[in-house]
């Protein structure tokens, strides 16, 4: 018998919302639910996770640039997630709060897409690049 995570977020959770729509644009996106969270991928490789434990749900786990790696663990709310971390992964605290940087937030995930998708996936979103919308509150329709 399989054994089931217990899910993370409840359905139409507004974090997930904005964190999808900021996701969904890139080429050859797909959402899938994995250890309880959604996760965004780049075809089949992750570039997003939501949640980065149950003890912090409200976090997007991402693949930093190496170079900036350093840098970002000296910002408020960024830290090493359990699990990705030892593989370079960093997480980002998010909620609906004013603190929460969306514009940042963007910034980050385009980072961590382009470093797991592949040649042709980047050559795509750099003929169409993906404008982040910071206020990219509603779900993607499908």
């Amino acid at each position: 018998m399989e054994r089931q995570h217990p899910l993370l977020f409840e359905e139409g959770d507004p974090v997930v919302a904005r964190v999808r729509a900021l996701c969904a644009p890139y080429p050859e996106f797909a959402e899938v639910m994995a250890w309880g969270r959604p996760t965004f991928r780049a075809g089949k490789k992750i570039f997003v996770s939501l949640g980065s434990s149950m003890q912090r749900p409200h976090a997007i786990v991402f693949k930093p640039d190496v170079e900036e790696r350093r840098a970002l663990l000296e910002l408020p709310g960024i830290f090493v997630p359990p699990y990705f971390g030892p593989g370079g992964w960093l997480g980002a605290d998010v909620d609906e709060s004013p603190e929460t940087d969306w514009t940042f937030i963007a910034e980050l995930i385009d980072a961590s897409y382009r470093q797991v998708a592949l040649k042709r996936q980047i050559a795509a979103l750099d003929a169409h690049p993906v404008i982040a919308v910071a206020d990219a509150t509603q779900p993607v329709q499908e």
